[in-house]
């Protein structure tokens, strides 16, 4: 069932979970909804990223990671694939001093390998940029897929072991994940995905495991402030177990 944010009086409160992922769904929606196209709707949800990008940096957000490319959005028409790198180099230009500058570290996961050659230089810029950065850090999954990650991980694991540099012994939980493009991230707290929707669509797979999802109706261009502190009044209302037993009556 979908849950539309509604404000939390003590979200702004109670600290924020320490790392937020967000799957940004709806600019098509929201522009159609306009009679505009859906590229109007893509620079909208870029607007919607910088004030939410500085939302979670003045709430004390420590990890922001959004969905930003799927390895599925290539199925799009090349005009839209087109646009959504247009933006990216947009965002980029535009805000990676600024990010800089008030201590936001930029990442970027997902497969880099086929990439345009100035999108892949664009990307390894910011992260040089931002390396020291430890305010907020701001993960962007371009060209991500959860399984295409996994699948990539098992593949690096399973050369290594081949190798000789791993045993099978030596493969458990905490090895597979030190394989991740996330290796050195905690998981997700708390997953939001916008416009009604409630599926993952293979984001963070792997690391959502126990990851509180919040589904919210607003469409990403819509997203703001009020909207993240909401979602995260939703999240500290929850009981979180990790799969340990139901809590002991009072």
């Amino acid at each position: 069932m979908s849950l539309m944010a509604q404000p939390s009086p003590d979200s702004a409160q109670a600290s924020p979970p320490a790392h937020i992922a967000i799957i940004m769904d709806g600019n098509g929606r929201w522009a159609k909804q306009r009679s505009r196209p859906r590229t109007f709707g893509h620079s909208e949800g870029v607007e919607a990223l910088r004030r939410t990008v500085e939302a979670a940096g003045d709430l004390g957000v420590r990890y922001l990671t959004v969905f930003g490319f799927s390895t599925e959005n290539w199925r799009r028409p090349v005009e839209e694939v087109n646009a959504l790198f247009d933006l990216l180099r947009l965002y980029v230009a535009r805000d990676l001093d600024k990010l800089a500058r008030e201590g936001v570290r930029v990442r970027v996961i997902g497969e880099r390998n086929g990439l345009q050659s100035d999108i892949a230089a664009i990307i390894e810029n910011a992260e040089a940029k931002t390396r020291h950065n430890d305010k907020l850090n701001l993960t962007i999954a371009f060209n991500y897929g959860g399984q295409d990650e996994i699948a990539r991980a098992a593949r690096r694991l399973a050369e290594d072991v081949a190798a000789g540099k791993l045993a099978p012994a030596d493969v458990d939980h905490a090895r597979f994940e030190s394989y991740l493009d996330t290796a050195d991230m905690p998981a997700p707290d708390m997953l939001i995905r916008t416009s009604g929707e409630t599926r993952l669509s293979n984001f963070m797979l792997w690391q959502a495991a126990y990851t509180e999802l919040v589904f919210v109706d607003v469409l990403w261009p819509d997203f703001n402030k009020a909207a993240l502190e909401a979602a995260i009044g939703q999240f500290h209302r929850r009981d979180r177990r990790f799969g340990g037993s139901e809590p002991e009556p009072v």
